[in-house]
This record gives C-alpha cells, sequence and structure tokens, in this order.
C-alpha cells in the first residue's frame, strides 16, 4: 500500500482546515546541567538559551500548514506576552489569525519546560511549569466564538477540534459546532480531552482518542486487539461516528469505520525520542486526508506514519511531506525488495530527488559476483544517498559478450545482486548500451571502473549536461569474471 499512498500525499495540500483547540505556548529553557545544589539533593541547570514553540491546537495549525493546508483557527489567548507570541508562530506558519480573540480575563495557557544538557548535548526534561485558568468560558464567548466558526466554515473543507479540556470547548460549543459544520456537510475531526464523558463530541465524523482517554470515556480496557475494537465498537455507536481511530502510541491505530471497516493499522518499530506532538500531527494529518477526500484506512494510515515520524523529533517539529513519502519509499523497499521496472523507478527516483536525495548510477553485467563487484559496488554507494543498478539482460549479454555467456541467468544474477546492502534499486536494459536508461534516470553520479576513460564511459555527455559529473572505481587487482571464468577452465576444462 506505500507505493499507492506516495501518490496521496499531494492531495492533502491546498485543503481549508477550521481548526477549534486550546491554544498555548511552549516555552524551552536550556541549560547545563552538571552539578547537585549544595542545598538539596536536585540538579542545578546553568542557563544556556530559550526558546518557544506552539502547543495545543497550535501543533496541530504548524502541521496543517507544514503539509500545504490552509488553516483558520478559532480560539483564545490572553491580552500578554506569550498570547502575542502565540499569534506571531501562528502568523509565520501560514495560518490565519483572524479567528484568535484577545482577552484579559485569563492568561495565554503557556508551558514552561526545563530542558537539562550535559555538556551542551543529549537534551532532556527535567521539570515543566503550567500557567492556565480552565474555567469554561461563559455564554456571551461562547456566541462570539460561535460566529466566528460560522464564518470560517463558509468556503471550509472540514472542522477540526483540539480539546485539551482547558474551558474553550464547552459542551455547548462543541455541540453546535459539531452541528453547523454537519449541517454544511463538512466532515468534523476531533481530538478528544482527557475527560470522563465524550456525549459533547456525539455526531462528529471521528475521534482519535489515545489508549488512556479510551479507557476512561468508555470504562473498557484497551489492551489487546479484541479490547481495540470493543472499545472502538463503543465509540461508533455511541457517539453516532463515521470513525473511531483509537491511537495506541507504539502499537499504531486501531480503526473502526462505518462502512464495516475493522482494522489494526499497525507502527514500525522506530526510535522515540520525544512524544510531545505526535497526536496533534496525527489529527492534522488525518484532517488534510478526509478534506482531500480520502477514505479513512488511506486517511488513518498516513496519519499514523505523521505521528510516528514526529516521535523521532525533539520538541513539536511539524512533519513535511517530503518526509511522508521518504518514509512512504522506504517501507515499499521492505516490502517490494529492490527490483523496479523502469517506469516504476523513474516514479521513485523523482520523489527521492524532491527529497534532496543524490542519485548514483552504475551498470554492467555481473555475471560471477566477486570481491570485486562487493568492493566497487561500496565505491559507488559512497558517491551518494542512492545506489541504483542497471543489469544486462541475457539476451543483451549473448549479443555483448558471444553465445555462451552469461554463465548465471538473469533471475539468479539479480536475486544474487537483490542481497547486497550497498544497492538500493536494480533495474533491467536489454539494449546494447545503457544510454537510454541513462537518459531516463538521469543520475546525479555515473560511475564505471577506473579501466575506462572518463571520456569512453558511455553516458558521460548526458550526466554533465545537466551539471552531473562521472566518478571512476579503483580496480581490485586480478579480481575480474574473466580471470575467474580462465581459472576454473584451468582447473576442471578438458
Amino acid at each position: 500500500m506505500s507505493l499507492s499512498l506516495i501518490n496521496l500525499v499531494p492531495q492533502l495540500a491546498g485543503k481549508r482546515i477550521v481548526l477549534l483547540g486550546d491554544l498555548m505556548l511552549d516555552r524551552y529553557i536550556y541549560g547545563n546541567a552538571d552539578r547537585l545544589s549544595p542545598e538539596a539533593p536536585v540538579p542545578v541547570l546553568h542557563y544556556h538559551h530559550e526558546q518557544t514553540a506552539l502547543g495545543g491546537a497550535g501543533r496541530v495549525a504548524a502541521g496543517i500548514s507544514s503539509l500545504g493546508g490552509k488553516c483558520r483557527m478559532v480560539s483564545l489567548v490572553g491580552d500578554d506576552m506569550p498570547g502575542r507570541e502565540v499569534c506571531r508562530h501562528l502568523t509565520e506558519c501560514g495560518t490565519d489569525t483572524a479567528g484568535v480573540i484577545s482577552v484579559n480575563s485569563r492568561p495565554t495557557i503557556s508551558k514552561v519546560r526545563m530542558i537539562g544538557m550535559a555538556q551542551h548535548r543529549h537534551p532532556q526534561p527535567m521539570m515543566r511549569l503550567d500557567y492556565e485558568d480552565a474555567t469554561p468560558i461563559d455564554a456571551a464567548m461562547e456566541a462570539r466564538v460561535l460566529d466566528l466558526i460560522d464564518h470560517s466554515l463558509a468556503d471550509a473543507d472540514a472542522l477540526c477540534i483540539e480539546d485539551y479540556d482547558k474551558g474553550l470547548v464547552t459542551e455547548g460549543l462543541c455541540r453546535e459546532a459539531i452541528a453547523r459544520a454537519r449541517k454544511r456537510g463538512l466532515p468534523v475531526l476531533v481530538d478528544p480531552g482527557s475527560i470522563a464523558d465524550f456525549g459533547k463530541y456525539t455526531g462528529a465524523s471521528s475521534l482519535k482518542p489515545n489508549r488512556p482517554e479510551t479507557a476512561r470515556a468508555t470504562k473498557l480496557p484497551v489492551d489487546t486487539p479484541e479490547q481495540y475494537q470493543a472499545a472502538a465498537e463503543w465509540l461508533l455507536e455511541n457517539l453516532q461516528l463515521e470513525a473511531a481511530a483509537i491511537t495506541l502510541d507504539k502499537d499504531g491505530v486501531y480503526l473502526a469505520s462505518r462502512d464495516g471497516r475493522r482494522q489494526w493499522i499497525r507502527s514500525r518499530e522506530r526510535k522515540v525520542y520525544d512524544v510531545t506532538g505526535a497526536g496533534d500531527m496525527f489529527l492534522a494529518t488525518l484532517a488534510l486526508a478526509k478534506a482531500g477526500g480520502m477514505d479513512w484506512e488511506q486517511a488513518a494510515t498516513l496519519a499514523n506514519l505523521a505521528g510516528g515520524l514526529e516521535c523521532e523529533k525533539f520538541g513539536s517539529v511539524p512533519i513535511t511531506p517530503g518526509e511522508m513519502i521518504q518514509e512512504l519509499l522506504l517501507q515499499s523497499h521492505g516490502h517490494l525488495g529492490k527490483v523496479r521496472t523502469r517506469e516504476q523507478l523513474i516514479a521513485e527516483l523523482a520523489q527521492h530527488r524532491a527529497g534532496g536525495k543524490k542519485i548514483v548510477f552504475t551498470n554492467g553485467c555481473f555475471d560471477l559476483v566477486h570481491i570485486g563487484h562487493v568492493q566497487y559496488f561500496k565505491f559507488a554507494r559512497a558517491q551518494g544517498d542512492l545506489l541504483v543498478v542497471g543489469v544486462n539482460t541475457d539476451d543483451s549479454i549473448r549479443r555483448l559478450k558471444g553465445p555462451k555467456r552469461p554463465i548465471i541467468c538473469e533471475e539468479d544474477r539479480i536475486g544474487v545482486l537483490e542481497g547486497l546492502e550497498s544497492i538500493d534499486y536494480l533495474v533491467v536494459f536489454d539494449e546494447d548500451t545503457p544510454r537510454e536508461l541513462i537518459q531516463a534516470i538521469r543520475p546525479d553520479v555515473l560511475v564505471k571502473g577506473a579501466d575506462y576513460s572518463k571520456d569512453k564511459v558511455v553516458g558521460h555527455d548526458i550526466v554533465e549536461s545537466y551539471g552531473g559529473h562521472v566518478a571512476l572505481a579503483p580496480l581490485f587487482e586480478g579480481r575480474s569474471t574473466s580471470n575467474l571464468i580462465q581459472r576454473i577452465l584451468e582447473a576442471y576444462g578438458a
């Protein structure tokens, strides 16, 4: 499915999402923690620098913008410096802030994280200080927020609700916002608060609680696949949803949809650095995917991928379409192996180039693979980020070397090469030279052995015409297929 999803990633761009949710400012104070206080057995943080970033629903807004969507924010901030900082960050990431109300009755929600480092490296959170007033907004403010939502929904593609249970998304406001969006035929995607009653989300298109939130609201265990399904069924039926997507941290997401789909979408194993923002990135991707017309399986799979990538970053750093495509290409390698048709290869290399990858190409018969070939491929791979190897068909080898070659058939030669770690892609060609293949692939680097001079390398003129170059690999003295065949003949020949 990975390759088919690659073609869907561009559909995330340009979709207009109205986002209702609690805005926060994340403030990170960095310092070295090299000693304990003489006053108490606690680390001393020696201030080094600090930075601020969007928190709460702001992370969803940043994720929407990073994926190419257009976000209109509807929320509250305090009439204070953190509130102005939040709005600055929103504007810088391309979010429309016309629906953000500044009030003097409550402070901007702020989370101050103390980040300790050892010798300026390895940042680790030490503690967090929160500033907030989670008192529910009053009826007059509810009406004002609803007016902003109404105005914003006029030409929107979806409504997204990110509820951190900080007083903005009251029951009355939430129910009315869902009703107004659904009346316009828009999907409503909700990331619920950590609350005991999910009733206010009834009628939304989808809900994406995490495992603890699901267990708290449904009063059901969420530890096994059977329990995932039971909890998802409960959400689906009791809240009249089109889909329930329970996020399961390292275990992926369980999806249940009204059309009968029940699917556990697993995540690949990752080096988790920081889970901050993973759920927000999931919601941003899910909203854009549904706004773009994808089905629930496609949307949840892309959202799960984006959330997983977010876990590999420190802090909340939005994921880009290029990163998602690179991840999907990586997954497709695991499923499809290294062999591609020319058409498949050209399409995949285009995506790699969009992600800034440097493409290396070499070619040959590779009849009897020996240590010289292995070293040659290692050299070629070191010239860039991806190595593509063009392999002659049996017919083209016979035309090139005579009727007794190849010794090893095409299928077996490909099988041996596929096992070499240095090779990323394999493609066969039947022409007498690789010139047409080089024109189609347009590698950044063309590699041949040093027994060639540059001007004798087929395709050197093509590669150099657009700024690429030729690299000549050093020879591994005394190792060649011809020498190997000769030694076999001497040992076993008549």
